[in-house]
């Protein structure tokens, strides 16, 4: 039985439409949150596909194995989706995957439970992992990290201004007591950054910088490309949705690297491609939510989904350093196109 969402899934409509579903399709949610996405796509299996979900949060995905107890199609999984390709690989679908979802970042869910120590609008444990089994909570991070690291990571991640200024006021308020809650950090970040933008609390970049550096959010993002392209079948989809420019900029800059263009292709339609030299086709620039989504769910306004589809080009791993660049030839000795795809260590 599937029972209704704790919240709204951004963009659930034109995701569906994007995966151009098939009946007996195999499908990975790999960020299943409370299970809203998963849930559209089940409506659009018949009784012959599969959905493999996975998340790294244990209480998401205890929520999405009592929410889909009753559906023998669905597969859960605890694990990061760095690690999906071994995921896969122990399901024996490796290149037999017909499209992969990633809902990047933080879950609305996640938000909403101030224990969890996401959110700077109520007071919670300085806790902010995404594994709330595994891993420093933000608290033991913070003791350990120096002040020129915390300006590194305020800058990188979190694109703020005032880094200098607010990883002072934290190393400084360290010294003399250890900040506890998230709304002590919050307000501690207001009062060291009087100038913040407009419509947007003063704390907003610190979090967000503090959660990716201690999830290690956009490392994970680059293992799971460098995976996905051996994963898909040929026509399978990729279909990522993020929610701030650092990892729109990965996930772009993949796309294009791996990707011939296909123009004007419509989202619902399959990409027909017999001569790829290249593993990917993109399928649109990328799409950002309508008007009427944003008003009636504001965390959706920063949204940007962006798709592309798998062809038909042989695809051999080899290690590269920590990047989205790309290392192939592009015809193997029998003249098939082949690429060679760096799986990040």
């Amino acid at each position: 039985m599937i029972n209704k969402p704790p919240h709204i899934s951004v963009m659930r409509d034109e995701t569906i439409q994007a995966l151009a579903l098939r009946d007996d399709g195999v499908y990975v949610d790999a960020t299943a949150g409370a299970g809203g996405h998963s849930a559209a796509i089940l409506q659009g299996l018949g009784q012959h596909g599969r959905l493999i979900a996975i998340d790294r949060d244990p209480a998401a995905i205890k929520a999405v194995r009592q929410r889909f107890a009753d559906d023998p199609r669905v597969e859960t999984f605890h694990a990061p989706f760095s690690q999906l390709d071994k995921v896969i690989a122990g399901l024996g679908l490796t290149g037999k995957v017909d499209g992969v979802l990633l809902d990047l970042g933080v879950s609305s869910m996640q938000l909403d439970q101030p224990e969890r120590g996401f959110s700077f609008m109520r007071s919670g444990s300085l806790d902010m992992r995404m594994d709330s089994a595994s891993g420093l909570t933000l608290a033991e991070w913070l003791a350990e990290v120096d002040e020129q690291q915390l300006i590194k990571v305020l800058r990188e991640y979190g694109e703020e201004r005032f880094a200098k200024r607010i990883a002072r006021a934290i190393r400084e308020r360290h010294h003399d007591e250890p900040l506890t809650t998230t709304l002590e950090l919050a307000e501690l970040v207001a009062r060291a950054n009087p100038h913040h933008e407009r419509k947007k609390h003063p704390a907003t970049r610190t979090f967000q910088a503090l959660r990716i550096a201690l999830n290690d959010e956009l490392g994970e993002l680059k293992r799971v490309l460098a995976q996905v392209i051996g994963l898909l079948a040929t026509g399978g989809r990729l279909v990522v949705l993020s929610f701030h420019s650092l990892e729109d900029r990965i996930v772009k800059q993949f796309i294009q690297e791996f990707s011939q263009v296909g123009a004007d292709i419509p989202l619902d339609l399959p990409v027909t491609e017999t001569h790829a030299e290249a593993p990917l086709i993109r399928v649109r620039v990328g799409k950002k939510p309508s008007r009427a989504e944003v008003q009636a769910n504001p965390r959706s306004r920063s949204a940007i989904m962006r798709v592309a589809q798998r062809t038909r080009a042989e695809v051999q791993p080899v290690p590269f350093a920590e990047s989205t660049e790309s290392r192939y030839r592009r015809t193997s000795p029998a003249g098939k196109p082949t690429l060679f795809v760096g799986a990040v260590a």
